[in-house]
């Protein structure tokens, strides 16, 4: 089987509610759409959500980098043997983490589709079929996100809340998380997520009546390139604090992990570069006892249904997944093979990613170049 035609589609797909964290207020949501088809009549998808200021990479870089690099470097190459796959793709150019991502993605469908067989099972194979389920409170005020928890608490769909702060004033951030935990009682858990918007003396005073409070994790207080930040919070307070932006590469979570530099990590596929390569640093991690949180980039429903077969690989996700990108959004171009019962994403049985494209909405919501 060989590479014989890879085509991309940006999107852009509305939210059914603007959402806000610390770097950016979305109103739709801008995703990169990769189809990739071989010599033998079967395809894969894959896909990449882009949240605005999260990282360097914007839809238009990722779309060029693949349609003008590393698709030259695939054709002819056989999807279902990912060591060439990867090797190709760094051979023709360094780090673009987010765009090989989308590749493999598309890769790992096509080879289970081959094989008959679910991505899971090529990653090593599922040891869970359902997850718990968290849902980010992004309206920014207190009130409403009350509401809105409430609402998904009678609905038995999620019993996990993210608080996004960082952005504004301190003070303000604290008494809302609070706030809204103290409204919500025992009966839920609620986290927030700062996305690198304090520096340590902020993140420390925070910390410290958020910790007081009942909040039960706080993730990337600061930015990304202060470990030793991060290496003296995860010191002082007992409240878990989360990596997320921190970590990207397998060197990234060696260095947290030798430094005790966190005391969990958030694994999202497009950051470390692809399932394979979110499935090393989670090892990682296991082997350092840094426990694990399955994140999003709010993906639609190809790339929810890739990470939640790479989730359902993980022999502890402590703190569940975060893949509520499918809910969020008002339409989609896929479904995604998940459903959500119970406060849990239940991960249904299918072959590659089990997810098909519906080529009139890929039509309807594609971005001109």
């Amino acid at each position: 089987m060989k590479i014989e035609r890879i085509v991309t589609t940006r999107i852009a797909l509305p939210l059914r509610r603007p959402h806000r964290l610390a770097m950016a207020t979305l109103t739709d949501h801008d995703m990169l759409i990769v189809q990739l088809f071989t010599d033998e009549g079967i395809a894969g998808l894959g896909e990449v959500s882009i949240i605005p200021h999260y990282g360097a990479e914007t839809p238009g870089a990722i779309q060029h980098i693949i349609d003008a690099c590393l698709v030259p470097a695939l054709m002819g190459a056989d999807p279902r043997n990912l060591m060439q796959v990867h090797a190709r793709m760094d051979a023709a150019i360094m780090g673009n983490a987010y765009a090989k991502a989308a590749l493999e993605m598309a890769c790992l469908d096509c080879a289970g589709r081959a094989l008959g067989v679910s991505v899971a099972t090529l990653l090593g194979g599922a040891v869970r079929k359902r997850m718990p389920a968290l849902w980010v409170l992004g309206h920014g005020e207190a009130q409403r996100d009350i509401e809105e928890a409430r609402s998904l608490l009678d609905s038995r769909s999620h019993r996990l809340f993210l608080v996004k702060v960082g952005k504004g004033e301190p003070a303000e951030n604290v008494r809302r998380a609070l706030d809204i935990k103290q409204a919500l009682g025992d009966q839920v858990s609620v986290r927030v997520d700062a996305n690198q918007g304090w520096d340590e003396a902020t993140a420390s005073w925070c910390i410290e009546r958020l910790e007081a409070g009942g909040i039960d994790a706080v993730e990337q207080p600061v930015p990304a390139w202060n470990r030793a930040a991060m290496q003296r919070l995860a010191a002082r307070f007992t409240v878990p604090i989360m990596a997320d932006e921190a970590v990207c590469t397998l060197q990234d979570a060696m260095a947290f992990a030798g430094e005790a530099a966190a005391d969990a990590f958030s694994i999202k596929v497009s950051k470390h570069g692809g399932l394979m390569r979110a499935r090393q640093v989670a090892t990682v991690a296991e082997a350092a006892g840094i426990s694990l949180f399955g994140g999003t980039m709010l993906e639609g429903g190809i790339g929810t249904s890739a990470c939640a077969q790479l989730f359902a690989t993980l022999p502890s996700l402590a703190w569940g997944c975060q893949l509520f990108g499918p809910r969020l959004l008002k339409d989609d171009v896929a479904c995604a093979a998940v459903s959500y019962d119970a406060f849990d994403l239940v991960l249904g049985d299918s072959v590659g990613l089990g997810v098909e494209i519906d080529p009139d909405k890929l039509r309807f919501y594609q971005v001109p170049r």
